[in-house]
C-alpha cells in the first residue's frame, strides 16, 4: 500500500491502542484498533477516487474520533 504509511493516525478514541489502516478487497478502506476493535466506517475508491485519497478521509474521520465503538461480545 504505497504512500499509506506516511499517513498519520492518532491513538484510539476508545482505548488508546494503535489504529491500523485496513483495505477491504480492493473497495474500500477503514481504520481499525489493534486493541479493541474500533473502527471508522468504510470509505469506498475506485477509478475517481484513490486508495490513497480514501485512506487519507478515513484517518481524518479517526483523527476527528468519529469511530464505531465495539460492543460487548464483539
Amino acid at each position: 500500500m504505497d504512500g499509506l504509511e506516511n499517513i498519520y493516525l492518532e491513538d484510539c478514541p476508545c482505548c488508546g491502542g494503535v489504529g491500523s489502516i485496513e483495505e477491504e478487497g480492493g473497495w474500500c478502506v477503514y481504520i481499525q484498533c489493534l486493541d479493541c476493535g474500533a473502527h471508522t466506517s468504510a470509505i469506498s475508491y475506485d477509478g475517481q477516487t484513490t486508495l490513497y485519497e480514501a485512506a487519507k478521509l478515513a484517518a481524518d474521520n479517526w483523527n476527528a474520533r468519529k469511530v464505531h465503538a465495539p460492543g460487548p461480545g464483539e
